[in-house]
């Protein structure tokens, strides 16, 4: 969340993040957190000056007590009424900070400078040139549905008979191709980039979710199970970032890096009417996460080496993809900055999003209680925290399948996953 102090020294530049993320809707909860901490601080004035009262009288009292001269029952009668009142006080208090907490947790981040104003996805800016290998598709090509039935190897049908429409299954080859590519993705992240592999819960409690921002605002996209209160990850960031939660990092372990595999489920409630076919938008999916905690002054660069991180995986891999700045108007509610990563469709002449790089500067940091001390002698900060997918297996399954496979239909099988997969061909 953001830091009220920020709020209230800045209120315009609030005012102006909102509109610029086309929220401008939200201003009136703004000013209702204005108005409430103004509230709260006269609140306090009243009840401190209150207890100081009752604390001076008190002592009167007790000395007219101990010296045996004269009555204190009305001052006792006086301290009744002032108790009271500041029972009152500290109640209205309690209910003030709770409304503030609740608009707190509801306002987005701040942006970072360089993010482009924009309305929508349409003004995102292309960063820097899109990247293509070469693949021989002189030929008609198959998409990813009818390359995988016709192989066998992804059964969509029997998918949806199990769970739901959404809910894909892996089969033969397919299952081996999936996990050869999980298993690639830990490897380069944890031995060539300096991550430590974590295999994180797949259920997580609501102070989790809350600490990494998916509540309450994103409370209609995730899968709950009464019974237990627990929640289906709609990402690996959600368990790896709140392994921290509450705790004063040291800081000479900064920066903290991550990478997690896991199965990820979201409800993509609002979604009806978008292209569902496949794995262009599933309710569960396969991803490995990166995650980072860094002192303030080296989150940017973490960023840009978190998206360097994942486009090094479709290199390796030789999938053709574009990076994206996402502009004001598409970016996160969490994020003050974020790079999409997109693979190129052949079959749906498209670019599909596969990766989400982003910086949240404090903003989970001071949801989740993550501090470090910069020195012995300095006062403790909230750390930064960065995630990016790197990558998510759906979208990229769609374009490996497509631009690998051949003219009988067939699929050749990246090289550097070949070794995970022991065989060269599907």
């Amino acid at each position: 969340m953001l830091d009220i102090n920020y709020i209230r020294q800045n209120p315009d530049e609030v005012v102006a993040m909102l509109h610029n993320r086309q929220l401008s809707v939200e201003e009136p909860k703004l000013q209702q957190l204005l108005a409430c901490d103004k509230e709260r601080k006269q609140l306090i004035q009243r009840s401190d000056e209150q207890k100081a009262l009752r604390n001076k009288v008190s002592k009167e009292i007790a000395d007219i007590k101990k010296s045996g001269k004269g009555s204190s029952e009305e001052l006792i009668m006086q301290m009744k009424s002032v108790s009271e009142a500041i029972t009152k006080m500290d109640t209205s208090l309690s209910l003030l900070e709770e409304e503030m907490e609740n608009i707190l947790l509801a306002l987005p981040n701040k942006l970072h400078p360089s993010v482009p104003v924009g309305r929508s996805a349409a003004d995102n800016q292309i960063f820097g040139e899109p990247v293509s290998f070469v693949h021989d598709l002189d030929f008609p090509v198959k998409n990813h549905l009818e390359l995988g039935k016709s192989l066998g190897i992804l059964d969509f049908e029997r998918g949806a008979k199990v769970s739901g429409a959404g809910f894909p299954a892996y089969i033969g080859k397919g299952a081996r191709l999936e996990r050869a590519l999980i298993n690639f993705m830990l490897d380069t992240h944890s031995e060539r980039h300096g991550y430590t592999e974590v295999f994180p819960p797949f259920l997580v409690n609501r102070d989790s979710l809350r600490g990494t921002g998916q509540w309450p605002k994103f409370a209609d996209q995730v899968y709950h199970i009464g019974e237990d209160d627990l929640y289906a990850i709609p990402t690996a960031e959600v368990p790896v970032t709140n392994l921290h939660r509450g705790e004063m990092l040291d800081t000479e372990s900064l920066p903290i890096s991550y990478t997690a595999y896991s199965a990820c489920f979201r409800r993509e409630a609002g979604s009806y009417g978008k292209d569902t076919r496949g794995f262009l938008r599933v309710h569960q999916f396969n991803k490995v996460e990166m995650v980072k905690f860094t002192r303030p002054e080296a989150s940017y660069a973490a960023l840009e080496e978190i998206r360097s991180h994942a486009e090094a995986i479709l290199v390796a891999l030789k999938i053709p993809y574009r990076v994206l700045l996402l502009c004001s108007g598409d970016i996160s509610a969490n994020a003050t900055k974020c790079y999409d990563i997109e693979v190129w469709s052949p079959a749906e002449q498209k670019y599909l999003e596969a990766s989400s790089c982003s910086n949240f500067e404090d903003y989970q940091a001071r949801r989740s209680n993550i501090r470090f001390k910069p020195d012995n002698k300095s006062k403790p900060e909230f750390v930064h925290t960065l995630n990016g997918s790197g990558l998510a297996t759906s979208r990229l399954m769609v374009s490996l399948l497509e631009h690998y496979q051949t003219p009988e239909g067939n699929i050749r099988v990246p090289e550097v996953l070949q070794r995970y997969t022991g065989f060269e061909e599907i």
